[in-house]
């Protein structure tokens, strides 16, 4: 399923992750269902004195408060509202709001401008909002494309302000606010002096510390492929510090047409959906938020320009792409503390 905020396809898969986690002592598990995706967290207490019916609780309150602040999903909620807003003048923002679009303007300024909040139109145009995909004409294209473009967007993150220079700009966080999620929840543990963690929200994933047995966290890669579930790479997280591990592909959210595929990664500069072979990426980060938004961006960008972006950063990436027929894997150097064997031949890890 997938929360109303986002629009993930392509990840991790959270039932390989956990039976990888099952050997030796055993984690406190916390799970539920909020808005529409699921959230499973694994805990090791030490001997903590945690109310886990007050934790829950408050991680559903905070998914609530984000729901309301970033859906575009719902008319009533708050970003829906600053996209109504037909106006150049400054708008007053949640602190929230202001940091994730100043987080995405530096990513934006890093890839070329492929990664951009403004997409919201081209989205909705080709359908992939409200799943009625359909082919635009160049027309259509060519009318919404003047008003694409972070550079007509303006933020002042300490005065919690957003203006917009062009009144028909709308935005759509939903390629970060998944990341952003994810580092809340795991604040949530923080607060409570949890060291030693697993959150997993709608696939994607935060750890830090070590399992209840001391050994690192496993985190499984899904395959790349449209019509199965399968594991593609087992990541053995061996820092300890704590690290999120996002992915984003192309090969769940696409249609077809005329028998050519159109993902839902759509290059602003053009106003069509990426033609090119890279189909996933997947990133480590300190924090999630900016793991999300990387992870989209160099999917935009495409194999080769992004892994040269991602190893200019210093950024810890997998990318997955096709060639002839196979899937091929290419990780940049940091990444390579983190590679673990493909899994073994025989029975799939079993899913949740």
């Amino acid at each position: 399923m997938m929360l109303p905020i986002l629009r993930r396809f392509g990840g991790l898969l959270l039932g390989a992750a956990l039976a990888a986690c099952q050997s030796g002592e055993s984690e406190t598990l916390l799970s539920g269902e909020v808005q529409g995706t699921s959230y499973h967290i694994k805990m090791v207490l030490d001997g903590l004195q945690v109310n886990q019916a007050e934790l829950k609780q408050a991680i559903d309150a905070a998914y609530n408060d984000i729901d309301l602040k970033l859906s575009n999903y719902r008319e009533d909620s708050e970003i829906s509202r600053i996209n109504r807003e037909a106006t150049t003048d400054w708008l007053a923002v949640s602190p929230e709001i202001a940091e994730l679009v100043d987080i995405a303007r530096q990513v934006h300024d890093k890839t070329e401008g492929c990664y951009d909040l403004t997409i919201k139109p081209l989205f909705d145009l080709w359908g992939f909002s409200r799943h009625q995909n359909r082919v635009p004409t160049d027309a259509e294209i060519a009318a919404v494309l003047p008003h694409i473009g972070m550079d007509k967007l303006e933020v002042d993150v300490p005065g919690h302000r957003l203006r917009k220079k062009d009144p028909a700009l709308r935005i759509d966080l939903s390629s970060i606010a998944q990341g952003y999620t994810v580092g809340r929840v795991a604040g949530l543990l923080e607060a409570k002096g949890i060291r030693n963690y697993l959150v997993e929200v709608g696939g994607e994933m935060q750890v830090k510390g070590r399992k209840a047995n001391g050994n690192p966290w496993r985190v499984a890669v899904e395959k790349p492929t449209p019509y199965t579930r399968e594991v593609e790479r087992i990541l053995d997280i061996h820092q300890t510090t704590g690290t999120a591990i996002m992915t984003s592909g192309t090969y769940r959210n696409f249609f077809k047409d005329k028998g050519k595929a159109y993902s839902h990664i759509i290059d602003p500069k053009t106003g069509r959906p990426v033609d090119h072979h890279l189909l996933s990426t997947t990133l480590l980060h300190p924090d999630p938020t900016w793991a999300d938004a990387w992870s989209t961006a160099l999917l935009c960008l495409g194999e080769q320009k992004g892994y040269a972006v991602a190893e200019q950063e210093g950024l810890k990436a997998l990318l997955i792409y096709g060639e002839n027929g196979e899937l091929k894997e290419r990780f940049t150097p940091a990444f390579g503390a983190e590679m673990a064997s493909p899994p073994p031949a025989g029975p799939a890890i079993e899913p949740h």
